[in-house]
């Protein structure tokens, strides 16, 4: 429904001093008048005046002698339109009354004015992102570029293909690759905070006195060197943050997991940092202590952009290794694996993840043979359950703190299939899941081929994601890789083939000081696995070897 705001304009005159010539380079100086504000609240109807609750309402202004309009919202947010024309989603959650300033401008700076109020209603809320960026309080929280991932500074496509459209598939920054050089280093000196003002949402970018621009952008500085490059910039002053709900392609392809389905505005021009021209960040996850984001890049909607964050400081300590090998299993001796180092959990029950097989230690789920450990999920009946398969574990036989794992393994194919490589805290059963903390050094979905996922459970991110991490490789399913996990007191890093791809600090608030064990498994279905192929008949994880050093 339409309502059109009729105004007693109030006209503000700005009074040019000069000689007559100056005067002219202006024209002919009209007052814009007959300034009329059309308001379209989406949704609205005699059942809800409020609109639909998305949030969304559509103005147009017109005016006579105007070349340009401006609006500026009590939410804390403003916007330029030539045309008049402007949408704009409020995103307090309820029914709320906003203050909206138009501003019609003519030649010369003369400027007619309005202002009106807004009734609109928005059900759109994410108070758990809220609670993550703030941590809940008015001083905030401090985010700092996650500058040891691979891919915290990353670019890709951005259209329909479901494939690649969700992460940096053209380019992913190496490990504090920016810091090398005075050029780009400045990247690294950001801090942003995120803080609470009521149930306003704020951010402030430090950036050090300068700002990392990419190349596309240099204009607004005046720069003229070509590349990518740190300038003088001013990012004082503090921002106003919206929430409102992603409408990106990675919402359109529909697959758990992609996305949180949460943008972040922010007002006034600000910035995540990098500047790419644009203001608004879909957040694709984010725990207590770590934050993906996507931002359609300024002036070429064919790329994405991605950064990774942290609310640990970028440092580039020395990476501890491990040398001495303590545990291994190379599978060289067919038959039954070595009942000296594994076990097995038996049954089903779904195992705490809705999952449908039924776990045995037979030899038509499990073997050594050709040099390699075989764990095959098949479809067969048994226990009321149409799938079986093998859960292997090292419980009571090797249990250890702090290390390197390290599996070579070829994945399974097949939608449903969840393999899995892992280690779980000894004490599960007097400190209950997750308080007893779980490494999940490889974990992989088939119906997302190759997407390696490295995670960590414990009590302040699980039951959920837990702080996790995920990179893209090629054959998963055709070729051996190295899975590995570095478990320090300090730190734990995950790797695919060498290349680091998640670290989260360790403390003695987690989990990660006592003893594990080795798990190695294959699910079908789950929270995890999701829909299982109705075609799917068997599928085999193998493993080359299991090692762990000290």
């Amino acid at each position: 429904m339409k309502k059109i705001i009729n105004i007693l304009t109030i006209l503000t005159l700005f009074v040019m001093v000069g000689c007559q010539e100056d005067d002219k380079t202006f024209g002919e100086l009209n007052t814009p008048t007959n300034l009329n504000v059309i308001v379209d609240i989406v949704g609205q109807n005699a059942e809800n005046p409020d609109g639909d609750g998305s949030g969304m309402v559509k103005f147009t202004a017109t005016a006579d002698n105007a070349i340009s309009y401006k609006y500026i919202f009590s939410d804390g947010t403003s916007a330029n339109s030539p045309s008049g024309i402007y949408e704009k989603r409020f995103t307090q959650t309820g029914v709320n009354t906003y203050t909206v300033t138009v501003i019609a401008s003519g030649r010369g700076g003369i400027t007619t004015n309005t202002t009106l109020d807004v009734q609109v209603r928005s059900d759109f809320a994410d108070n758990e992102a809220v609670q993550f960026l703030t941590g809940g309080t008015v001083t905030g929280k401090r985010w700092y570029w996650a500058a040891a991932e691979p891919g915290h500074l990353g670019v890709g496509q951005n259209d329909s293909d479901a494939t690649k459209n969700y992460y940096a598939n053209y380019y992913q920054a190496a490990p504090f690759e920016k810091a090398g050089s005075p050029d780009s280093s400045c990247l690294y000196e950001n801090i942003m905070t995120f803080s609470l003002d009521g149930d306003q949402l704020k951010f402030q970018l430090d950036n050090g006195g300068q700002t990392f621009f990419n190349t596309a952008f240099q204009g607004v500085v005046g720069g003229t060197v070509g590349y990518d490059f740190c300038y003088s910039y001013d990012t004082s002053g503090v921002k106003t943050i919206s929430l409102s709900p992603s409408e990106s392609v990675v919402v359109a392809n529909n697959v758990p997991g992609q996305t949180r389905g949460t943008m972040l505005n922010i007002s006034d021009g600000g910035f995540m940092g990098y500047y790419i021209g644009q203001s608004s960040y879909e957040i694709l996850s984010i725990t207590a202590n770590r934050m993906v984001v996507r931002a359609v890049m300024g002036g070429n909607p064919a790329l994405a952009w991605y950064h990774i964050f942290s609310t640990s400081p970028p440092t580039q300590d020395p990476v501890t290794d491990y040398t001495n090998l303590v545990f291994s299993d190379e599978f060289n001796t067919d038959g039954a694996p070595d009942s000296s180092k594994w076990g097995y959990d038996l049954g089903n029950g779904g195992w705490g993840n809705g999952e449908a097989q039924f776990y045995t230690n037979s030899s038509d789920n499990v073997t050594v043979s050709g040099g390699n450990l075989r764990i095959t999920a098949k479809v067969q009946s048994l226990g009321g359950s149409s799938y079986t398969s093998a859960r292997l574990k090292s419980e009571n036989k090797f249990e250890f703190t702090y290390g390197k794992i390290e599996f070579r393994a070829k994945m399974p194919t097949g939608g449903g299939t969840w393999p899995a490589l892992w280690a779980l805290g000894q004490n599960y059963a007097t400190n209950i899941w997750p308080a007893c903390g779980e490494i999940d050094v490889m974990e992989h979905r088939g119906n997302t081929p190759n997407v390696i996922h490295g995670t960590l459970h414990y009590p302040a991110v699980s039951p959920g994601a837990g702080n996790t991490n995920s990179t893209t490789i090629s054959n998963a399913s055709t070729e051996f890789h190295i899975y590995k996990a570095i478990w320090t007191p300090t730190s734990i890093k995950f790797y695919v083939d060498n290349v680091l791809y998640h670290s989260v600090a360790n403390s003695n608030s987690l989990p990660f000081n006592s003893d594990f064990f080795l798990i190695m498994n294959v699910a079908m279905g789950g929270t995890f696995g999701g829909t299982i192929d109705p075609a799917f008949v068997q599928s085999t994880l193998e493993v080359d070897y299991v090692r762990v050093y000290q």
